[in-house]
């Protein structure tokens, strides 16, 4: 696989990066099984592997840990903190307090002495963007983390992180992890011009949009997708906006196939293909799934190809708002009703 920049950390990674949250009782609770589809995408030239705290309470950072065992040098190993991590209030967010403990977790979990990318999951309307980047610039200066990212900032907030590092000479946020796929556009109007305009690295997630783009899921289908990871709205197939992405889908399977592509490969070369995408995270549960994700590293659309996914998903346009992953708080009634 060609590799890119991280942003302008000097950090070289791969176009695909592998995302671990369907490792561990959300997904594979075959420990052995998601280690060797570990080692196959870094046998297939992965470089980059990314999880969470919060992704089935931890094992999957343990399953990880376990798998790069030994080949800890060769990967890009990012992680991220901000979820609820049980039910003690403190246990979450984005405070200094629970910063400086939860990187130790993560680290013991991961069974490393640094993270590469330690990414905020969340921005905090309850927290101050000065107290998380400082207590992350602290835990950069201790050696335990070499670099900080977000995920799921707005174009604001993430201008408004990149202000306060600088007037507070802190350190600063280098990468953002947003949804970003051909069923959700919506960070191509706002989120990717920011993070190009200062120099930030992107790395999206759910290219197949939760598995609406795996194939798997069409008109004619016996069931609607599900995920217990993921927010019902998604998969309410009676909401008109799932029904539109299903005609959507339709048409790019015979776009993809017409091509020569299957839809999931059509799918993440999509992703990827935007200049402003360093590397999209696709996580498997099964080899079968690794195995169908990897040729799209190798995939470079057409004009043609990208002009037709233009006519049935409009640029900047998300077709489900659902599938966005911001603006939660902003939009809650009490901040938006007079």
């Amino acid at each position: 696989m060609d590799h890119r920049s991280l942003g302008r950390t000097g950090v070289k990674v791969s176009p695909l990066c592998l995302g671990t949250m369907m490792f561990g009782p959300w997904g594979n609770q075959d420990v052995d099984d998601s280690i060797r589809i570990i080692h196959a995408a870094l046998d297939a030239g992965i470089t980059f592997v990314d999880t969470a705290d919060v992704y089935s309470a931890g094992a999957s950072e343990e399953i990880t840990g376990k798998a790069l065992a030994g080949r800890r040098d060769d990967v890009v190993l990012a992680t991220k903190f901000f979820m609820p991590m049980g039910d003690d209030l403190n246990h979450r967010g984005g405070s200094r307090r629970w910063i400086i403990q939860e990187v130790e977790n993560s680290l013991r979990r991961l069974g490393t002495d640094y993270i590469d990318l330690y990414q905020v999951h969340r921005p905090s309307p309850d927290t101050d963007i000065e107290e998380t980047l400082g207590a992350l610039s602290d835990l950069v200066h201790q050696g335990k983390i070499r670099y900080i990212g977000s995920s799921s900032f707005s174009g604001s907030q993430i201008v408004e992180a990149q202000w306060a590092s600088r007037d507070r000479n802190l350190e600063r946020f280098v990468t953002e992890q947003p949804p970003y796929s051909i069923l959700v556009r919506g960070i191509e109007e706002d989120v990717l011009p920011t993070t190009r305009r200062h120099g930030m690295g992107t790395l999206t997630y759910s290219p197949l949009s939760g598995g609406w783009l795996s194939g798997k899921w069409r008109k004619d289908a016996a069931a609607a997708p599900t995920s217990s990871a993921r927010p019902s709205a998604r998969f309410d197939m009676s909401a008109p906006a799932n029904q539109r992405k299903l005609d959507i889908v339709e048409e790019l399977a015979l776009l993809a196939e017409a091509n020569d592509m299957t839809l999931i490969e059509m799918s993440i070369a999509f992703a990827i293909t935007h200049p402003g995408v360093t590397s999209a995270i696709v996580g498997p549960r099964t080899m079968e799934q690794l195995e169908s994700y990897l040729p799209a590293a190798e995939i470079t659309l057409s004009t043609e190809v990208l002009d037709r996914i233009d006519e049935l998903v409009a640029p900047g346009v998300t077709v489900n708002p659902d599938d966005n992953s911001y603006g939660a708080h902003e939009l809650l009634p009490g901040n938006r009703r007079r």
